[in-house]
């Protein structure tokens, strides 16, 4: 880690209180220190109004009318096997032959788009805990044979439960927990991909940041071990931005899979129903692709049985790729617009992302507002979270979130004593003058945060995953007293969070994550010059929908930047995505 020398620490977690249904921020730059109690402390202000995204309109969404199923095009190829096997959704909710879409709205709820024509319905798929919100939400299709689809869902510390589906018209929930496992978290990306075996069970894929990919092979069960240890079957994954597992494309009833690389090439892979070499040599099928910040499995939407893939663009509109039985498309179909509302498919092939889209502005008069991602690369409309002038001259900061609610948490240094929401936290936080919270950086699932001291060392508070505490602290650097510190998710697009410094001079540095507590960050990598432009400078999360984290600038005049990440570890060209904001002192 440059400048200076690393090795990691640890932190308590401050937690934040209230807001209903928040959405996640990023790190800002916030004053912070570690712990002891002083009760004496003078109370610093309360909490803020509660921020709760809009409930947008739903967008549409126009499918191929459902005919008969029809002989897939492979079926009719020279050497085919006699018997065509269809490929079998795997979210057919209402049990009509076809996959419905399932996603998660900005307003934090669930959705059911049935592919019959029928309305949308809310989907109640909640945690045990109320205030938790799942990383990941992964449909496997039926893995017992009862005809219902499951639904896996995934936690930020990485234990993936299993639960079962109940449909009624216009409605539509899953049951508590079957099964849960553990240790899920070292996982950049888990994809249903069908069943690759042959042997009939739809099965799972896992690749690591390192780009290592494991099969988790399912055993038919749903209440105790749905899956196989994991094994082995790949390597140098990493350079795949986005996986889906389109479940059976040729028609040979052995799932299938999609890649594409951040350059938008996208990649076929045939299943081989082998358990030890579950996939042929790629091939690529198609190239530019990265005009999408999502690609989504959607089964057979056709009726010809075989598995096809949507595609979203970051101004929303969704398109259809009907596959042609060979890995390949025919040409696009427009079939929906609005579609930035989704903030989650399933299915999607982007790396899930966790702790903080939104973004907290204090004007010169002490005023806060909120903003949120429009997962279009564009913010919300801004909604006022405090009383006016209410917090003028507050040290305050908006971290990555610190418990398991995936939303930014709104932090006070006042006096030396850490307060969330109005919270007490502790005392011994006043030889900090910087705080960032880019989420998780020990690969536990919890978010972390870093301190930087007047001196310029950097000492790491890594989360216990309350919102209420940090492990002590380890130093992980110094010489960064020049700098402009942020950091809110992953930029560089392996899954793991980074740090982003702005040096004096506008040169701008990415520090990598390692997902190690003991060295979080790899060596400095220069990624922009001219950024002392910016009066204000911040990481906000993902803005534009595709799990990466952005930065937006702010520069003397008041017009805001944002730039979004390529996925490389670079930053694409900036886009203006607002004016006015020189009425801000400081965002967060």
């Amino acid at each position: 880690m440059e400048p200076g020398r690393a090795v990691p620490a640890r932190s308590k977690r401050a937690r934040r209180i209230a807001t209903c249904t928040a959405i996640v921020l990023s790190a800002g730059m916030l004053l912070a220190a570690p712990a002891s109690a002083d009760e004496s402390a003078p109370a610093p202000h309360g909490a803020t109004v509660p921020r709760v995204p809009a409930a947008d309109a739903q967008p549409s969404l126009t499918l191929p009318k459902h005919p008969a199923k029809k002989k897939s095009p492979a079926a009719s190829a020279p050497g085919a096997k006699n018997t065509f096997m269809p490929v079998r959704p795997r979210f057919d909710v209402d049990e009509d032959g076809y996959s419905d879409t399932l996603y998660r709205g900005i307003d934090g709820n669930y959705y059911v788009v049935p592919t019959n024509g029928g309305d949308t319905y809310e989907f109640g798929l909640h945690p045990g805990d109320a205030n938790e919100k799942f990383k990941d939400v992964i449909t496997p299709g039926d893995l017992n044979g009862d005809g219902k689809p499951e639904v896996l869902a995934l936690s930020a510390t990485g234990k993936l439960s299993l639960h079962q589906t109940w449909n009624t018209p216009g409605a539509g929930y899953v049951g508590y927990a079957d099964w849960s496992g553990t240790g899920w978290q070292k996982y950049n990306k888990i994809v249903a991909v069908g069943d690759l075996t042959g042997d009939g069970r739809n099965d799972l894929l896992a690749r690591t940041p390192s780009g290592d990919v494991y099969l988790f092979a399912g055993t038919g069960g749903i209440t105790t071990s749905p899956f196989k240890a994991g094994v082995k079957v790949g390597y140098g994954w990493a350079s795949y931005d986005q996986i889906v597992g389109a479940n059976d494309v040729n028609g040979d009833g052995i799932g299938d899979l999609y890649a594409r690389t951040p350059a938008g090439d996208l990649y076929y892979y045939a299943g081989t129903g082998k358990a030890s070499a579950p996939y042929s040599a790629r091939v690529k099928v198609n190239y530019g692709f990265d005009t999408y910040n999502q690609i989504i499995a959607t089964d057979d939407a056709t009726g010809d049985g075989l598995g096809d893939l949507m595609a979203r663009t970051p101004g929303g509109t969704l398109y259809a790729y009907d596959a042609t039985g060979k890995g390949t498309f025919l040409k696009r179909t427009q079939i929906g617009t609005g579609w930035n509302v989704s903030s989650l498919f399933t299915g999607q092939g982007g790396n899930p992302d966790f702790g903080k889209n939104e973004l907290m502005a204090r004007t010169t008069g002490g005023t806060l507002y909120w903003y949120y991602a429009k997962n279009n690369g564009k913010l919300s409309a801004r909604v006022q979270a405090s009383d006016s002038g209410g917090w003028a001259g507050a040290n305050i900061g908006f971290p990555s979130s610190l418990d398991n609610d995936g939303y930014a948490d709104l932090l006070e240094n006042y006096k030396g004593t850490l307060y969330n929401e109005g919270s007490r936290l502790s005392s011994g936080w006043s030889s900090y003058n910087a705080l960032i919270g880019p989420g998780d950086l020990s690969a536990d699932g919890k978010g972390d945060l870093i301190a930087r001291n007047t001196a310029g060392d950097l000492h790491l508070y890594q989360g216990t995953g309350a919102g209420a505490g940090f492990v002590p602290k380890v130093k992980i650097g110094y010489g960064f007293k020049s700098y402009t510190l942020v950091g809110a998710g992953d930029l560089s697009g392996d899954g793991l969070n980074d740090m982003v410094a702005r040096k004096s001079d506008g040169t701008l540095y990415l520090y990598k994550g390692t997902g190690s507590a003991t060295k979080p960050f790899k060596a400095q990598v220069k990624i922009g010059t001219g950024f002392n432009t910016y009066k204000k400078f911040v990481a906000p999360g993902d803005i534009n929908g595709d799990g990466k984290a952005d930065l937006i600038g702010v520069d003397g005049k008041g017009d805001a930047y944002l730039y979004t990440s390529t996925g490389t570890g670079k930053i694409a060209k900036r886009v203006k995505i607002g004016y006015g904001w020189d009425i801000y002192n400081n965002l967060y």
